[in-house]
């Protein structure tokens, strides 16, 4: 498992480094790491990383062992450009609290338990048996069109088809980003082109460049893109008070509940991701993602534009990604929004992702319209793991989590959902009082 093993087949002879003097290497053009008690210097690496410069930054002066082991599928591929980079080992053990450190091993020994259970391999029917699902709603919806004609009403179930294909092409995409379907990341990549570039319109690494950071630092402040909305929505309890403390902010957050609609799900897929996308892919020259964008677009186009004409397609498709987009910001936000929101606080692995993600009860319909991201706190901690393996994984993070008075949060899916406009309102109202008291 320690990725040493296709680095150094001895490190007796490696410098032992304080973590006082491991810790202090976290400014911009001075990063170490530590991953299995090995230190890496990454200051000039985390440019050329392939998940993208941030997320191996976050983890600047810490220890990055899980999270590396949680993201990486081909570790000894991985262990080979980590060699070069390899400066010395830890002096002491990374955690000197008992519980901390007695709860953090068991978490890897579950992960090698759960590796060797096979838990890790996908089942291909259950991939195949998605795509296939996905494919037969778009013909669906282009027969609609054309059996019915184009009224508002069969345009209307035609908008509706679309939006679910395009909402369950979306689950299927993220499973493909993750890697968790193929054995190699490159075949993984490949799939990650075509689902969320030609079934979807929007650029891969885009995608692996914000989706990944929200994994390493979920609800971290400053390090998950996910909340950073601080001049739109105040969250958490924590930041509303720093905010309101610093007179900061000039919305009225005591109704973002209310408004959340508007600059929320109405507005997400529909207006802001095309533009980031956009930005995203003419910033960083990104030839491919673009190609498999405008692939899309054909393809869309080229389907309904007979029955529609350019501008009816294009209302069509602002429609369905309105509808859909309503579906995705709740699915998406209900694990984590009423959740923990700080700071960093350097936790455990288990810790880090338990207090910022929550479940949603198992049921047919839960985990189809969700995409399996009703188990969001076993995805989050083996993200690499194939979705429909979350089942058998959940009753053995239930029980370390037991074990070890680990707080494990899981709701019906009304009130995960209801959870959201209460913690907004909770949060907002935090601000309201505490800059109304100065």
């Amino acid at each position: 498992m320690a990725p040493q093993s296709g680095i150094l087949s001895s490190v007796k002879d490696l410098e032992e480094l304080k973590w006082e003097e491991i810790s202090a290497h976290k400014t911009r053009e001075d990063k170490w790491i530590v991953v299995d008690d090995l230190v890496y210097d990454v200051s000039s690496f985390h440019k050329r990383h392939p998940g993208g410069a941030r997320i191996i930054s976050h983890f600047a002066g810490q220890d990055a062992t899980d999270v590396w082991h949680a993201m990486h599928i081909d570790k000894e591929h991985v262990a080979k450009y980590m060699k070069p980079l390899l400066i010395g080992k830890v002096h002491e053990p990374v955690n000197k609290e008992v519980r901390t450190a007695a709860m953090q091993n068991d978490f890897r020994a579950l992960r090698e338990k759960v590796e060797q259970m096979g838990l890790f391999r996908c089942n291909p029917w259950f991939y195949a048996a998605h795509l296939a699902h996905i494919i037969l709603l778009e013909v669906l919806a282009v027969w609609v069109i054309w059996f019915f004609g184009s009224g508002w009403l069969p345009w209307m179930a035609t908008a509706c088809i679309l939006a679910i294909a395009q909402a369950q092409a979306g689950w299927s995409q993220h499973d493909y980003g993750h890697m968790s379907v193929f054995k190699t990341s490159k075949m993984n990549h490949i799939a990650h082109h075509f689902f969320i570039g030609i079934l979807k319109g929007a650029s891969s690494h885009w995608w692996n460049f914000r989706h990944h950071q929200h994994h390493a630092k979920p609800n971290v402040v400053a390090k998950d893109p996910d909340i950073t909305v601080p001049y739109l929505y105040v969250l958490g309890d924590k930041m509303p008070v720093e905010w309101a403390q610093k007179r900061k902010g000039f919305m009225p957050y005591n109704w973002q509940h209310g408004y959340f609609w508007a600059l929320g799900p109405a507005i997400l897929l529909p207006v802001y991701f095309h533009v980031e996308n956009i930005y995203f892919v003419i910033k960083r020259r990104d030839v491919v993602d673009l190609l498999c964008s405008v692939l899309f677009f054909v393809r869309l186009f080229a389907v309904f534009s007979p029955f529609l004409g350019g501008w009816g397609t294009f209302a069509l498709y602002m429609f369905a990604r309105f509808i859909e987009s309503h579906w995705f910001t709740f699915v998406t936000q209900m694990n984590h929004l009423p959740m923990e929101i700080d700071r960093d606080q350097r936790l455990d692995w288990l810790t880090s992702q338990t207090i910022s993600t929550c479940n949603v009860h198992p049921s047919f319909f839960n985990d189809w319209f969700t995409g399996h991201l009703n188990y969001q706190i076993e995805h989050h901690l083996f993200p690499t793991m194939p979705r429909h393996n979350y089942c058998h994984v959940k009753p053995l993070v239930e029980s370390l989590c037991r074990k070890h008075s680990v707080t494990y949060t899981s709701k019906p899916l009304s009130t995960a959902f209801a959870d959201i406009l209460r913690s907004l309102k909770k949060s907002g109202q935090l601000w309201y009082d505490i800059y109304h008291q100065h």
